[in-house]
């Protein structure tokens, strides 16, 4: 499973350029990101190189933030790939918090990254022929 860090920001100009700004500060290198927002507030998910290091940095600048451990799967960019993969976790009943696309910087290959409570679920997906990418 891969190390995702999850933290709370202030909806206001340049929120995510300071936060770019912290990691960039630091060395850290941002493989994935996605910014959901409300009307005040919006929770951004990473997945980046040292993500130990990053909640440490991003907490000293004053983010409230942790780690998640989040599953990602390699996909064939065609269509009706993420819905056979959907469709054996629902067929699992595997409940899934919430899901995103990123890609495979070695392969350019797209790849679901998504969050579930489902301790097993790596597993079960290995155990139907998919690949789970331990690394970005």
């Amino acid at each position: 499973m891969l190390k995702q860090v999850s933290l709370f920001t202030e909806n206001k100009e340049g929120g995510l350029f300071q936060i770019t700004n912290v990691l960039a500060k630091s060395r850290i290198n941002i493989y994935t990101m996605l910014a959901n927002d409300s009307a005040e507030f919006g929770i951004i998910r990473l997945i980046v190189d040292k993500p130990e290091e990053a909640i440490k940095v991003l907490r000293e600048s004053g983010y409230q933030c942790r780690q998640d451990k989040v599953i990602a799967v390699a996909m064939d960019d065609e269509p009706g790939c993420l819905d056979g993969i959907l469709s054996d976790i629902h067929g699992a009943n595997i409940d899934i918090s919430y899901l995103y696309i990123s890609f495979d910087r070695s392969t350019g290959k797209p790849v679901v990254v998504f969050k579930t409570e489902e301790p097993e679920t790596a597993t079960f997906l290995m155990g139907h022929g998919y690949h789970i990418i331990e690394n970005f």
